[in-house]
């Protein structure tokens, strides 16, 4: 595929139909995939390792790693699989959807290679329920795919071998865990998985498998074509290739682009996003999902990388801004955000099962007016107590990290909330 500075949206044409197999091929696609194949599976993984891929889900592990913990050779166990997780119901976030609807080739092509890495025998798309449009563009393209043997026995004539399926989700925010989501492939009820083993030793059916998400897969296959040091440099930072970063929320333009990564957050505010509505003024934003902390004016300029994220106390999650203006009541939008994580946990853990929606019950009381002072330490021992240590998946801490940031950045707001015993947005 012709190298570019936009590889992941290069063949996107927003309000038309995706490209055909001929046009994507015509475009230089599934030249990665040929490389690949001409390319010992080791070698592929050495490549994503130093191209330093890593994931776009909301972790940020290393894709090259993670492949490298699967066994390889004659011994390994088979079948192995490769999940795509399409199930993409973090709050916020839209960026996989216009991967799948606007280019399905090219997830295709990239699961291939990451398939191909492992020697997966069998790749799965794990797609969120109501993404309706994404599985008949994608059903599209597989057939497409199928009919000229880059799907199916003996890629292109090669000796490798693999079958891919979609499979609709149930709707549940923990269907999309990265082993909720084994779970649920598997017909069982979506919950999380003890540790070890790790899935990449005993993963789906017990066998080795590897969960990617839609934006990490569709880079690989960018990866083999181009050159890892040619996807390398497209970063700003030492994490390797372009981002796909959307906004949401009071700005012109609400929308995703594809920017090198390690932008700014300012400038993807500014630029993509054509900075504020008229007659709003930024407060902060959560700069990757409703799952990452609060970012204020003075770390704009922070660049968004995990990395950096990271260091700003909040993450890169899946990069998809949700910004705040200074007309929205911050309790009420703690209350949005809780009351999803509180429906959507599984109940496998009592954190998360007891304490999301004792969380939810403390802020509504506030939001009516009915909010006591010492609501407050209650809340900020929600935040300190439901850890990572102390659950068994990241739903419930993730839900505390926006909590306790808001807490941090907008107290005076709850605080008047309990001494006026109203919500002042309400009555301004």
């Amino acid at each position: 595929m012709p190298l570019t500075d936009k590889p992941l949206t290069q063949n996107i044409r927003p309000g038309r139909v995706p490209p055909t197999l001929d046009e994507y091929e015509k475009a230089g696609g599934y030249q990665g995939l040929r490389k690949a194949l001409a390319m010992s599976p080791l070698d592929v993984q050495d490549w994503v390792k130093k191209a330093n891929l890593t994931g776009r889900g909301g972790a940020g592990f290393p894709a090259g790693r993670k492949w490298g913990a699967v066994p390889m050779g004659p011994e390994a166990r088979r079948p192995k699989y490769l999940v795509v997780n399409a199930d993409e119901m973090e709050p916020g976030t839209m960026k996989d959807r216009l991967l799948m609807e606007g280019d399905p080739h090219q997830v295709i092509e990239g699961a291939l290679v990451t398939a191909y890495a492992i020697q997966a025998d069998r790749i799965y798309i794990f797609l969120r329920n109501e993404y309706r449009r994404s599985a008949e563009c994608l059903e599209k393209a597989i057939a497409e795919a199928y009919a000229k043997h880059y799907l199916g026995p003996n890629v292109l004539g090669s000796p490798y071998s693999v079958e891919m399926r979609i499979h609709s989700s149930a709707g549940r925010y923990m269907c999309g865990e990265k082993s909720g989501i084994l779970n649920a492939l598997e017909g069982q009820r979506a919950v999380p998985r003890a540790k070890p083993p790790r899935t990449a030793v005993s993963g789906l059916w017990g066998k080795p498998t590897v969960v990617n998400n839609v934006e990490t897969v569709a880079c690989v296959h960018h990866i083999v074509n181009g050159g890892w040091e040619w996807f390398k440099s497209l970063s700003r930072t030492d994490e390797g290739g372009t981002k796909l970063y959307g906004v949401s929320g009071p700005v012109k333009r609400p929308g995703v682009w594809e920017m090198p990564m390690g932008t700014t957050a300012r400038e993807i505010l500014d630029g993509g996003a054509g900075g504020m509505r008229d007659g709003s003024k930024f407060r902060g934003l959560f700069p990757g999902g409703a799952s990452t902390s609060l970012i204020v004016e003075e770390q704009l300029d922070t660049p968004m990388d995990f990395a950096h994220m990271h260091k700003a106390g909040s993450g890169l999650g899946t990069g998809t801004m949700i910004v705040l203006d200074d007309r929205i009541c911050p309790v009420k939008v703690m209350i949005s955000m809780q009351s999803f994580y509180a429906r959507e946990s599984c109940g496998w853990c009592t954190p998360c099962r007891e304490g999301l929606p004792w969380v939810l019950r403390t802020l509504e009381a506030i939001e009516a007016g009915e909010g006591r002072s010492e609501d407050l330490e209650v809340l900020d021992s929600h935040v300190e107590m439901i850890s990572g240590e102390n659950t068994f998946c990241e739903l419930a801490p993730g839900a505390m990290m926006p909590l306790g940031s808001v807490l941090r950045h907008f107290r005076k707001d709850f605080e008047r909330h309990i001494a006026e015993k109203r919500c002042p947005w309400r009555h301004s």
